[in-house]
């Protein structure tokens, strides 16, 4: 029986008409193995391969997980800008590698906590786009009924959207955060992958005005580390497998650092140009860009057409709309249901109002 593993996310500081694709999948090539990253290492002999083998399917479904990811956001964005969508609000269009990397490496059962960059991860969880938008607009539709927002989305086996920074690291009940959550995995040898996705900035702080060490891969200290490309989704798989093994292996806990980039501003409020310049997100996009490498990797082995991808992107712009649609005509929760779910409990818990004659009650 495969083990389960825990996984914590942490962090430092158009429509159109349907495309006919004439060729035959006989016509493709069906799988190709590619050159990619050689990782960092701390503490460990060696690291994850430097060749990774992909198949025609599975780099369609990374595509088609990564646009989804893509095409979210930028509708969340839309929505936040037409003051649908309120509140915090951290989108991950630029990050799409490590979250689709992530899961294809690990099981359905496998355990994943994450930050307040959650939207992602709640997607490759499994959760529907309708559920997700509904969620960021306050709907009871929403995968938290509409009650959680943007930063607290769960799923079976997904423990959120954390607002707190560094909050997710607490596991097992132990109190404290970053390096006690490290101490103690280390002490029970817990089957713990630790992540920091790096995308060079905390907020509007650049990580080398920040840290006075930008290699984050090695904070675990007595926990072995590894610093990955985030931007190639083959190279967050491989070294994701990798750490995985390692975990389930029995030798404790590991620390992998994503090297990664957003393109948004830390959350809506931010611009995210006051501290960066145009020309920096530009050239990521036009030389990084995660969606762009996987499909010129595959283009350029004979592995899809161009007409297959178009028809993929447009069914997604198809889906994402369709769910927009709901996201902005469910009905808001009604108010007896503002309190429920607060405990676990039987029977119904009353809850104090603002006022004396105030009658809510929390049902589970």
């Amino acid at each position: 029986r495969t083990s389960q593993l825990l996984v914590v996310e942490t962090m430092f500081r158009s429509t159109g008409s349907r495309v006919v694709v004439s060729r035959s999948f006989a016509d493709f090539t069906p799988q190709a193995t590619f050159d990619i990253k050689k990782c960092d290492v701390h503490r460990l002999e060696e690291g994850p391969p430097v060749k990774a083998t992909l198949t025609r399917d599975q780099g369609l479904q990374y595509y088609r997980i990564m646009q989804t990811v893509r095409r979210m956001e930028l509708k969340a964005d839309q929505l936040y800008k037409q003051k649908i969508i309120r509140g915090f609000c951290h989108l991950y269009d630029g990050q799409e590698a490590c979250a689709a990397g992530i899961e294809a490496a690990i099981n359905p059962s496998d355990h994943l906590i994450t930050a307040y960059r959650a939207h992602g991860y709640t997607y490759t969880r499994g959760v529907a786009i309708k559920e997700i938008l509904a969620e960021l607009t306050g709907r009871k539709g929403g995968v938290a009924k509409g009650k959680g927002g943007s930063m607290h989305m769960y799923a079976p086996h997904f423990y959120g959207g954390n607002g707190i920074v560094g909050a997710q690291t607490e596991i097992n009940q132990v109190l404290g955060q970053l390096f006690e959550a490290f101490n103690m995995a280390a002490l029970w040898k817990l089957p713990c992958i630790f992540i920091c996705e790096n995308n060079k900035y905390g907020m509007g702080t650049s990580v080398e005005r920040a840290s006075a060490s930008t290699d984050y891969y090695k904070r675990g200290d007595f926990i072995p580390g590894l610093r990955v490309d985030g931007m190639d989704v083959l190279c967050v798989r491989e070294a994701t497998q990798f750490a995985a093994d390692h975990c389930r292996s029995g030798k404790g806990p590991i620390v992998m650092e994503l090297q990664t980039y957003r393109y948004h501003g830390h959350s809506m409020s931010d611009p995210g140009v006051s501290y960066r310049t145009r020309e920096e997100i530009q050239e990521v996009r036009s030389k990084s860009d995660p969606i762009s490498l996987l499909k010129d990797r595959m283009l350029s082995n004979n592995m899809a057409a161009v007409e297959e991808f178009k028809e993929i992107d447009i069914a997604i712009r198809k889906e994402v709309e369709e769910a927009a649609q709901y996201a902005t005509s469910d009905p808001e929760p009604p108010l007896e249901e503002l309190c429920n779910h607060i405990f676990k409990n039987d029977p119904p818990l009353e809850v104090r109002g603002t006022h004396p004659w105030a009658t809510l009650k929390s049902v589970s």
